[in-house]
């Protein structure tokens, strides 16, 4: 065998693995759950900002991921984007609508100002109306909140569209400031989602 063959030999050993490491460079694996790198909303490809686990008291909650249309390290930046956007949230134990809506709307309430959250309440109890519809969610359920330019927010449930579309850019961003605002859900969340470690 010459140093040719031995050269192409050995390529060819070492092509499957790497070829292995990018598939699995295309998707994440937190607290058991698959978070994909790319995910496709409309006619936009969005990517995996960052991703991470909201734990409240010494319970994990979900994994909750950001994608955007192009990567952002700080909550400023990602509510300034323009176009789609998703936070997904995968559930790492079952909680009921009560429970989705309480931190939902506490979220919401931590990061607005008064006369704030009189322009956004009609659109809010819209939100708390689609989650009371999904009634529970049990663990490894997917709740995603995607924000299409055209329609508004949209809430689906494991890929199934739940209620109509949220009108409103401000209503998305007052959303991402759940995660990103100045007193988020999570701190170690909203680092880990702003692909900051976590």
């Amino acid at each position: 065998m010459n140093l040719y063959s031995i050269g192409t030999t050995l390529g060819k050993g070492l092509l499957l693995p790497l070829m292995f490491c990018s598939q699995l460079a295309l998707a994440a694996e937190i607290a058991g759950v698959r978070v994909e790198e790319r995910v496709r909303l409309g006619a936009t490809e969005l990517q995996l900002n960052g991703a991470g686990i909201r734990t409240r008291i010494v319970f994990k909650v979900y994994v909750g991921a950001l994608y955007l249309p192009e990567k952002k390290s700080a909550g400023a930046e990602v509510l300034a984007l323009k176009g789609a956007k998703r936070v997904s949230m995968t559930m790492l134990r079952d909680l009921t609508a009560h429970q989705l809506t309480d931190a939902l709307e506490d979220g919401i309430r931590a990061n607005h100002s008064p006369a704030e959250l009189v322009a956004l309440n009609g659109r809010v109890e819209e939100l708390v109306a689609v989650m009371n519809e999904i009634g529970s969610a049990k663990e490894r359920t997917v709740i995603a909140l995607d924000f299409l330019p055209d329609s508004g927010t949209r809430i689906t449930v494991d890929g199934a569209a739940r209620g109509k579309p949220i009108p409103g850019e401000d209503f998305y961003a007052a959303l991402l400031r759940i995660w990103l605002g100045d007193k988020p859900v999570d701190a170690d969340l909203k680092k880990a989602m702003l692909g900051q470690g976590g």
